[in-house]
């Protein structure tokens, strides 16, 4: 499966990068094809004009190739920090510019914060959203909480929360890749209704 694991954190000292570089190493060991869009990276101005809103071939070329990246994925994997009890803007942004490009496939939460809760409010956020975008989001979710103590500064888990993040993930990305797998049977079988 081709999976895009998006992380959205502007923040100087991001901790949560840890997490996304994590994920992508686990499902790549899991024998899927993943790659990390960085909202940061991508460098998306704040949403002017959707990616359907541009004719054909004049979308800027971070809107273009991502949009290409996004249509040929199996499934996301959306990893945010908890901002004020809400979801992340820089991975808000980056969901806006698009939205036929998200549907018919899966997307899984993997959510962390610097507490206790392991942004689990945040988590709960993304759900109607992604679910309003035509994504088909999976049941397991992943929290992380005090993500500087469960991931070393190499992404490698560490003490009590390192261990819970080892032990969860199985579970997480089975059902995932359940859901991925799914999708794309049924994608195969018939045009999606519209």
């Amino acid at each position: 499966m081709r999976v895009l694991v998006l992380y959205g954190s502007y923040r100087r000292d991001r901790q949560g990068i840890r997490l996304a570089e994590w994920l992508v190493r686990a499902m790549s060991d899991r024998s899927h094809s993943v790659e990390l869009v960085d909202a940061q990276a991508v460098g998306l101005p704040m949403l002017d004009r959707m990616y359907k809103e541009y004719p054909a071939g004049t979308a800027p070329e971070a809107l273009e190739t991502l949009a290409g990246m996004l249509k040929s994925a199996d499934g996301f994997l959306f990893v945010t920090g908890e901002y004020n009890w809400g979801v992340q803007p820089g991975l808000k942004n980056l969901t806006d510019h698009f939205l036929e490009e998200w549907f018919w496939r899966p997307a899984a939460i993997a959510s962390y914060s610097a507490g206790r809760l392991g942004g689990a409010r945040a988590n709960s956020a993304w759900h109607p959203t992604l679910s309003e975008m035509g994504m088909a989001v999976v049941p397991s979710t992943l929290t992380v909480g005090q993500i500087g103590q469960a991931l070393d500064e190499d992404a490698q888990p560490q003490g009590d929360g390192g261990h819970a993040l080892e032990r969860a993930f199985p579970r997480f990305a089975a059902d995932f890749e359940w859901w991925m797998e799914a999708a794309k049977a049924q994608r195969e079988r018939a045009d999606p209704p519209y």
